[in-house]
């Protein structure tokens, strides 16, 4: 990695071009026939329902408003690096105090650095930010060629850090991020300060498949388990899909506004004891939009799904055991959450919230940087 190492100022500005035929294809969309019986906007239970879907692309053609947008997100520095001859793009926001501790925010699908726009000025007293879209995410576009998983991920970002000037930091992840940090600190112990993962209840999902059954567990408990099992499986229409056919669904989202609406909002319907809430009731209409249009405007639905097919194809996943210390902080909490993923109670530090879920950056940034300031200025 001993390229051209330069990071280039960037600003976010899409042509009025681009915005302009975002309008056009939002007006001329070509809409499925509803279906006898499929009227209500709340109900999930098939996907996206149409009558919510409609409402709102309606909003993004003529409500939303990206220069806005785009305004608020340029008030944070920005840049743009190569590395093993991948483009990457990050968010520097830092602090006022000289002395504060460099922390990297890494999210997952369908985030991208937009996630963090209401965290980072909570964290800024304490922290220089650094936010830094996966190859593929973002304006970590377009992708340089194959091969880009975790690993050579997780190693870009290490040399994206000391070019930034920082040889020690700390590093939180959510989502397949959690997946990078914990390559980071694998790989890097020596560096990395502190790991924090933002987990949920629906990683219970899981359990059968990717981690092992809690000892002991009553028969009440399996049930539980096993209907969140049946839950995860029916989300994982899209997982499967860039797992093994990126390039089909790719198709899709570079050239369908609404196409690229659906699969992204549906995932912003979060499930809580006994309820659900819409994407509108889970996140802000606009902030929500301003992910999904930094998505087409960057052609990354298409790029963002290539990462779940190279992670799903790269072989057995490397170790990401470490000795770098790690704290936890589950959202949208289940009580069989830590009996599964610290049954020995090995994590230090262990937060449960009853709020939040997949994007608690989004729905929860209080809480969130709370839980970062507690976790890791005790450790510096």
């Amino acid at each position: 990695m001993n390229e051209n190492n330069a990071l280039i100022p960037f600003r976010i500005h899409v042509p009025q071009a681009d915005l302009d035929d975002l309008r056009g294809r939002l007006a001329h969309t070509r809409w499925p026939d509803p279906v006898p019986g499929r009227d209500d906007p709340a109900d999930f239970s098939r996907g996206i329902p149409l009558a919510y879907l409609k409402d709102l692309a309606e909003h993004w053609r003529d409500g939303f408003d990206w220069r806005a947008q785009e305004a608020e997100l340029n008030r944070h520095e920005q840049f743009t690096t190569v590395v093993d001859g991948q483009t990457f793009h990050g968010v520097h926001a830092r602090s006022a105090r000289p002395a504060a501790v460099p922390l990297l925010l890494n999210h997952g699908w369908p985030g991208s650095f937009v996630e963090y726009q209401r965290l980072i000025p909570l964290l800024t007293d304490d922290f220089h930010v650094v936010v830094l879209s996966p190859p593929g995410f973002g304006f970590s576009t377009p992708l340089s060629g194959t091969g880009w998983e975790f690993a050579r991920t997780a190693a870009a970002f290490a040399e994206i850090m000391t070019r930034l000037g920082y040889e020690r930091f700390a590093s939180h992840g959510t989502d397949i991020g959690t997946a990078t940090v914990g390559r980071l600190a694998a790989d890097h112990p020596e560096r990395v300060i502190a790991t924090h993962l933002g987990a949920e209840r629906r990683w219970l999902g899981l359990i059968g498949d990717v981690f092992p059954y809690p000892e002991g567990l009553s028969d009440d408990e399996t049930a539980q388990i096993a209907a969140i099992r049946a839950d995860a499986a029916a989300e994982r229409g899209y997982l499967e899909m860039q797992h093994h056919r990126p390039d089909t669904i790719g198709a899709a989202l570079a050239d369908s506004p609404v196409g690229q609406l659906a699969w992204i909002a549906e995932k912003y319907k979060t499930g809580t004891e006994g309820a659900h809430r819409t994407p509108d009731e889970t996140v802000d209409r606009d902030h929500l939009l301003a992910n999904v249009s930094l998505y087409w405007f960057t052609r990354s639905g298409p790029s963002s799904a290539q990462f779940y097919y190279e992670t799903a194809h790269a072989g057995p996943p490397p170790s990401t055991e470490s000795e770098v210390p790690t704290g936890w902080a589950v959202f949208d909490t289940h009580p069989l959450m830590r009996r599964a993923f610290d049954p020995h109670g090995a994590v230090g530090h262990w937060s449960e919230f009853a709020a939040g879920g997949h994007y608690p950056a989004m729905e929860e940034p209080k809480l969130l940087a709370d839980d970062l300031r507690a976790f890791f200025l005790g450790r510096v």
